[in-house]
């Protein structure tokens, strides 16, 4: 069982930055993706970043450039860098994790953060 917290979001005016936090906690054993969504209401939720075992990284094309994902074994924690912020950022945002079981996964999901993007 893994547990996963998410904090950092908040309000903030365009141009603005935030770092949102993912804390996870349990068994850390097969973790094979770490991952932030986001999701607005009346929308599917919407990959924005993932990072790999091996510290590999995506982004959605929307955020390349502006925001960037980390990790930090010794914590358990993944971050996501938010720079450059635009209204269309404005979300709630969920970390996820993904831990390999044989022939398949489990993911695990956080509450979720809200990040508010407005003038």
């Amino acid at each position: 069982q893994v547990q996963v917290v998410e904090s950092g979001g908040g309000l903030v005016q365009p141009g603005e930055s935030l770092r949102l936090s993912c804390a996870a906690s349990g068994s850390m054993s097969n973790i094979v993706l770490m991952v932030w969504y986001r999701q607005t209401p009346g929308e599917q939720r919407e990959l924005v970043a993932t990072i790999s075992r091996t510290d590999t990284t995506t982004y959605a094309d929307s955020v390349k450039g502006r925001f960037s994902i980390s990790r930090d074994d010794a914590k358990n924690a993944v971050y996501l860098q938010m720079d450059g912020l635009k209204p269309e950022d404005t979300a709630v945002y969920y970390c996820n994790v993904k831990k390999g079981m044989g022939w398949s996964s489990i993911n695990y999901w956080g509450q979720g953060t809200q990040v508010t993007v407005s003038s």
